[in-house]
């Protein structure tokens, strides 16, 4: 009987990425060219269910109600960790997949595929999530409410960006619809008889504006006009903005929202509008698991990959995992696809080139490789595992 180390387990998968590039790069731009919005990706979940489904994984569709959500299960029968890879795949209006979520969907599935065909020894269960409406909507936050990661011992994926990073923070965020309801009159022959709800949405502009000189450093509020009436002539009786707020925290979040709350309130008072307030689900911080984030970056680094420190300050989004990585260990790494940043046409189209391509399967490999060392080296997760209860003792202590 022959012995393979995890040296060699670490061959197999990486063999098996390349084995089955064309397939994964196929994969990965037939849904860059049919981009989907946000809980609208029919077409690019059913494209990675198909393969795991082939595979031989236990598929779960319409998972926690959301209809282009999924897992796909591995349950090797051995005793062992549950590994999560997660797999996004909405676009972006206009922009298409400026965010290079069809990279990272196909390379949790390319990750996946790899290591049930390439790592015979794997214990535990193998997990594919998939987690719809990353941009607008909070599938994984939906996903997490509902208990989809509370039996998980790990959760792994990969982020497109213009620098190789494997820890970078994430803001705690929420966004809000601020509906204003006037009254209409003729702006000219009877404005006195009119209540502008537009005003009352210039107002809270004005007085956000105001307000950010108490905002710290960490806090973002940025908004649009959604509706600002429909004739010129005619005093708005409806009008709406929607604006998002960030803060480092999910506590500094509430602050700054119940001010940005204020604001609008006091515009609607000033106005004589109405104000409804739609608030979206919370995206929560982002909490890094340092010692799962550095296994890794040994991978990485074994693959070539220079791995750089993230900017001391700024430059810093937000996103659903954050939600997750306050349930169980989690990483978010960020690898190189280019001089671009996301959220732009540049992004989008770096998204498709044999660049973002490479790196994802870069990315595939150093997944499948990090979730080798969990299930073969119980020191190496009992470290995970030790870190994320210490954070969870020391930030959740009623828990």
């Amino acid at each position: 009987m022959s012995f393979c180390t995890t040296k060699d387990h670490k061959k197999q998968v990486i063999d098996c990425v390349d084995h089955q590039a064309a397939q994964f790069t196929a994969l990965a731009l037939t849904i860059h060219a049919n981009p989907e919005l946000s809980f609208e990706e029919v077409k690019s979940s059913a494209m990675l269910i198909a393969p795991l489904r082939a595979a031989g994984f236990e598929i779960e569709e319409q998972i926690g109600g959301l209809p282009t959500a999924f897992r796909a299960t591995f349950d090797s029968g051995k005793p062992g960790p549950t590994i999560a890879l997660l797999a996004e795949y909405d676009a972006l209006e206009s922009l298409g997949h400026a965010c290079g979520h069809n990279l990272i969907g196909t390379a949790s599935v390319a990750a996946a595929l790899a290591l049930k065909a390439g790592f015979p020894a794997i214990t535990g269960k193998l997990e594919v999530i998939g987690t719809p409406a990353e941009e607008e909507g909070g599938g994984k936050i939906i996903l997490a409410e509902k208990g989809f990661f509370d039996q998980v011992d790990a959760v792994m994926m990969f982020h497109p960006r213009d620098k190789t990073m494997v820890t970078r923070g994430g803001l705690a965020c929420v966004d809000a619809t601020f509906k204003f309801f006037g009254k209409a009159a003729h702006a000219a022959s009877a404005p006195q008889n009119g209540i502008s709800a537009l005003d009352a949405v210039i107002n809270t502009f004005v007085g956000l504006n105001a307000l950010r000189q108490l905002f710290t450093d960490d806090v973002r509020v940025h908004g649009i006009i959604t509706d600002g009436g429909s004739a010129m002539n005619i005093i708005p009786a409806y009008a709406e903005a929607k604006f998002l707020m960030r803060a480092n925290t999910v506590g500094g979040l509430t602050v700054v929202k119940n001010k940005v709350f204020a604001v609008a309130q006091g515009a609607a008072d000033m106005s004589g509008a109405r104000l409804e307030i739609e608030e979206g689900l919370t995206y929560a911080e982002r909490n890094n698991n340092l010692t799962l984030a550095g296994y890794f970056q040994q991978n990485l680094e074994t693959l070539g990959v220079a791995v750089f420190p993230p900017p001391l300050n700024g430059g810093i989004g937000s996103s659903d995992i954050g939600n997750v990585s306050q349930i169980t260990a989690a990483i978010h790494p960020y690898l190189r696809i280019g001089d671009v940043l996301p959220h732009t046409p540049e992004f989008a189209e770096a998204a498709g080139s044999a660049a973002g391509l490479d790196t994802m399967l870069l990315a595939a490999k150093a997944l499948a490789m990090t979730a080798v060392d969990l299930c073969q080296n119980p020191d190496m997760l009992h470290a995970v595992r030790e870190e994320f209860l210490s954070w969870q003792s020391q930030n959740n202590p009623c828990e």
